[in-house]
Order: C-alpha cells, then sequence, then structure tokens
C-alpha cells in the first residue's frame, strides 16, 4: 500500500498531530493492511457479480429470459437486461448488509472491532460456498445473503479500526488505504470475469463466485492476530497500562501521554452513554448526524455502482462483445486503482474539501458527457460506432478517478474521524446502513430506469452530483490533521454550525448556573 512511504520516511516528528509525539511505524502499517484488506471483499463482490451477468452460461442457468431478450434483435439496448430477478440477485446483498450493519454496531462497540471483522470474514467465507456450489436461484441469492451480512460487519468496523489506529496526521492517508482495497478488489474480480469467461466449458462463473473466499480467508486468519484499537481498550476495561503500550509501540516513541489522556477522557465521557443511536440524534450531535446520512447518500447518487455493478452490462448495451466489455471494465478500474493511491498521497496535504470539490466538478463533467454521447449516438436498434463506444469507455474512466479520490474514500474517512467515541461505532453503522440501503435501491431501479429514461439516467446522476458539491463546500468542514479527540473544534468554528454548537453549550451553560437555585 503507498502508506509504505511514509514508513521509508520515518514520518517525521509530530506525525500525530495535535500536539501528539510520533511516527507511521512498520507495526502501524501492518496491522492497517491486514484490516485493510478486509474492502477487499466488498470490492471484489462489487466487481464480479456485473461481470458474470453479462456471461451466457451463467444467463442461460438461472436467467434464461434475460439471454433470450439478448438474442431478440427487436428488444432495445437499452432494455435487453431489464430484469426483475436480475436485480434481485445484484442487490440483495445489500439489504442483508444492511440489517447485519445494525446489529454489527453493537458488537464492534461491546466486544470490540476484531470480533466485528472476525464475524464478517466467517459469514462471507460461507456465502462463497454458496455461490460456487449453486444450482439453483435459492442458493445464488443464499450466497448473497451471506456476503452481504459478512460486509455488514466488516464494512462497519474496518474503518473505525483504521481511523483509531493511525496517527492524526496520515489518518487521511490510512484509512483511504480501504478504499484502495476495495478498488483492488473490483480490479481483481474484472481480470477474473475476463479470464474465465474463455473456459468453453461454461462453468467459469463458478470460479468467479467461489474465489471470494480468498480475500475473506486471509481476513479472518489475519484478524486473530490483530491488536485491538487503544481506543477500545481503554472503553473496554479501562486499562491505560495496556493501552499506553500498544501506542507507544504503534507510535515508535514513549511519548504518548497527550494522545492517552484525550483517549482516556474520550472513554469517561463514552461510557456516560447508554444507547449510541439514542444519543446520536440530540441536538449536540446534529452536525455529525447531518454528514453520516447524507455523505453516503450522496455517494450512491453519484452513480458510482451504476459503473461498478453495470460496467461489463453497459459496455455489451453499447456494442462491445462479451470479451471486450469485460477487457473495458478492466481499464476502468485500473484508472480508479491508480487514483486511489493519488489520493492516499494528497489527502492529508490538500484536505478533505478540496479533494470533494475537484472529484464533484470532475464527475459532473463526466456524467454530462456520457449522457450526452449516448444520446447523439446511440440508438434502442443496432450498435454504436466503435470509436463513440470508445469514448464513452474514456469519459467512464475519468468518472471513476474522480469518485477514487474523493467520494470513494472520503465517504468512509470523513464520518469515522467526525463523531467522538461516544457515538463514533452507531455513526459508523449509519453511514454503512445508508450506503446499502442507497445501493439496494439504485441496484434495484437502475436497469428499469435504463430502460425508461436511456441516456437521460446520466444527466440525472449529473444533477444530483451539482447538488452534493454544493453541499460540501457550504457545509462541510476541514478535518485534516486534527485529533479525532479534539474534533469539535471544527463545528464551532464553522459559519453554520456553530450557532447550533454555540447554543447547545449556552443552554448546558444555563442549566448549571440554574442547578444551586433549584
Amino acid at each position: 500500500m503507498a502508506i509504505g512511504a511514509f514508513v521509508e520516511s520515518g514520518g517525521g516528528a509530530g506525525a500525530g498531530g495535535g500536539g501528539y509525539s510520533g511516527r507511521v511505524t512498520p507495526y502501524v502499517v501492518l496491522t492497517c493492511v491486514v484490516a485493510g484488506s478486509g474492502g477487499i471483499l466488498f470490492g471484489y463482490d462489487l466487481g464480479i457479480s456485473g461481470g458474470v451477468t453479462t456471461m451466457d452460461s451463467f444467463l442461460k442457468k438461472f436467467f434464461p429470459d434475460v439471454y433470450q431478450k439478448k438474442q431478440d434483435s427487436s428488444t432495445s439496448h437499452y432494455c435487453a437486461f431489464d430484469s426483475e430477478l436480475l436485480t434481485v440477485f445484484t442487490s440483495s446483498l445489500y439489504i442483508a448488509g444492511l440489517v447485519a450493519t445494525l446489529f454489527a454496531s453493537s458488537v464492534t462497540r461491546r466486544y470490540g472491532r476484531r470480533t466485528s471483522m472476525l464475524i464478517g470474514g466467517t459469514v462471507f467465507i460461507a456465502g462463497s460456498v454458496f455461490g460456487g456450489a449453486a444450482v439453483n436461484v435459492f442458493m445464488l441469492l443464499m450466497n448473497r445473503i451471506l456476503l452481504g451480512v459478512g460486509l455488514g460487519f466488516t464494512n462497519q468496523s474496518i474503518p473505525l479500526y483504521l481511523s483509531e489506529m493511525a496517527p492524526p496526521r496520515y489518518r487521511g492517508a490510512i484509512n483511504n488505504g480501504f478504499e484502495l482495497c476495495i478498488s483492488l478488489g473490483i480490479l481483481f474480480a474484472n481480470v477474473l470475469n475476463y479470464c474465465v469467461v474463455k473456459i468453453t466449458a461454461g462453468w467459469g462463473w463458478r470460479i468467479s463466485l467461489s474465489m471470494a473466499a480468498v480475500p475473506a480467508a486471509f481476513l479472518t486468519i489475519g484478524a486473530v492476530f490483530l491488536p485491538e484499537t487503544p481506543s477500545f481498550i481503554i472503553e473496554r476495561d479501562g486499562d491505560t497500562d495496556k493501552a499506553r503500550i500498544l501506542l507507544q509501540r504503534l507510535r515508535g516513541t514513549t511519548s504518548v501521554q497527550k494522545e492517552l489522556d484525550d483517549l482516556v477522557a474520550a472513554s469517561n465521557l463514552s461510557r456516560t452513554v447508554q444507547y449510541p443511536f439514542r444519543n446520536i440524534f440530540k441536538r449536540k450531535y446534529r452536525p455529525q448526524l447531518v454528514v453520516v446520512l447524507l455523505v453516503p447518500f450522496f455517494n450512491q447518487l453519484t452513480g458510482i455502482n451504476v459503473m461498478n455493478f453495470y460496467a461489463p452490462v453497459m459496455f455489451r448495451t453499447i456494442g462491445l462483445k462479451e470479451s471486450a466489455s469485460l477487457l473495458s471494465s478492466v481499464v476502468n478500474r485500473l484508472c480508479a486503482t491508480f487514483a486511489n493511491i493519488i489520493a492516499m498521497i494528497v489527502v492529508d496535504r490538500f484536505g478533505r474539501r478540496k479533494l470533494f470539490l475537484v472529484g464533484g466538478i470532475q464527475m459532473i463533467l463526466s456524467q454530462f458527457a456520457v449522457g450526452a454521447i449516448l444520446a447523439a449516438e446511440f440508438k434502442d436498434y443496432g450498435s454504436m460506432d466503435k470509436e463513440y463506444a470508445y469514448l464513452v469507455l474514456i469519459t467512464m474512466c475519468v468518472f471513476v478517478a474522480g469518485f477514487a479520490w474523493s467520494w470513494g474514500p472520503l465517504t468512509f474517512l470523513v464520518p469515522t474521524e467526525i463523531c467522538p467515541l461516544e457515538i463514533r461505532s452507531a455513526g459508523q453503522s449509519i453511514v454503512v446502513a445508508v450506503v446499502f440501503l442507497m445501493t439496494f435501491v439504485i441496484g434495484q431501479t437502475f436497469l428499469v430506469v435504463l430502460c425508461r429514461i436511456k441516456s437521460g439516467t446520466f444527466f440525472f446522476f449529473a444533477g444530483w452530483i451539482c447538488l452534493m458539491t454544493v453541499f460540501i463546500y457550504f457545509f462541510l468542514p476541514e478535518t485534516k490533521k486534527l485529533p479525532m479527540e479534539q474534533m469539535e473544534q471544527v463545528w464551532r468554528k464553522h459559519w453554520f454550525w456553530k450557532r447550533i454548537v454555540g447554543e447547545e453549550e449556552e443552554t448546558k451553560q444555563a442549566e448549571k448556573t440554574a442547578l444551586p437555585s433549584m
């Protein structure tokens, strides 16, 4: 991972940020690489399902009506893959993940981040077995549901783990490793799909579905040896000596008292909160609640999972052959992976807001361009000229690159760092739940919408990206390099949120002043 560059440079003095001492040590890199690899599970599933559903052998066995529509020259290209059962196969995972992540919040807070990773990895392995051995649609759906449960646990716990283990100064880069792993998982899935589609016997899709067990096994075995985070050690049993030893090993210095004191203070406050989901709706957490709801909501309305799910379908739709469409998806994902690495390098230097805004503008222009090309050159019947088909591919590459260095990694980073410890687990569960819910909605409706409004689909997403870019510009404060235990400072200084935070503090002060006279 790109964070290895920080190890070679020693991380520098004050790598902790916020007055903390330390540097990025090989130990923190190793633990975060193992944990971050859980992103491969999410990425692999995103990439594998879109490719598998374009394979003729897979469609013949499980979705013969879709296969027949593909062969029918009178069927509109925009509607060839419009099948309720096919979209249920693709999107059922996300409803399972939505439900699972709500349970995962309690497990993560009570039993630790490692425990949630172990549960997620184990269930994901079981789901992979159902996929590789599937003989009917029921087994396929069991595959998707189990994968969803596994992702609900891993996606809820891993970003928390990474943010709590990382020095504040490099928290962005280390946490963005999770998004890089998602991108690598999608890339691996696309390459595998491209290879197995050449198996003439027609069982290559079984390899694609069952190979999900490989990254799941790596995460599960690796999680057995991972330490818990210092925050959880203090919160669970108040063992400050154990937390100090771990912090010294993570930071590469014995001067960790200031960070330890902040963790103890945050833990003491966290213990007073028994119901995080209830408390996150209190007025004093209004800024955090808005962010953990809207950032993942907007993330899905970029249209990225349309690209992830249906890139091979899209490329088949515009006239590329089965093998060429899968290869195009590989090219698309290579661009995204390169952009993820750039994000890891620059996120702590330029900050979160700049990446959000630059990536937003890039995606707006890309979505408008794809919509315009399809509206002008692609009709319901016949095929698009190859020059325009490849122009669509290039434009989609620009789009995914914009997402990969902005909304992709920052959707998981920003909510974890702006939520105080007492609501952090609940906040991350809301993020994952909204991602899964919106992914389900997009996955369930995209093919229907594409069939109805055709190229207008891309203008629809472009409009949403305009709105979310405006939201970032006006309402999201910068959070780079600030320790999570000191994050309330950003709300007190923000032009809009300082009024809400200020009113809450004034109310508290008034209550304290009035108390003696009661």
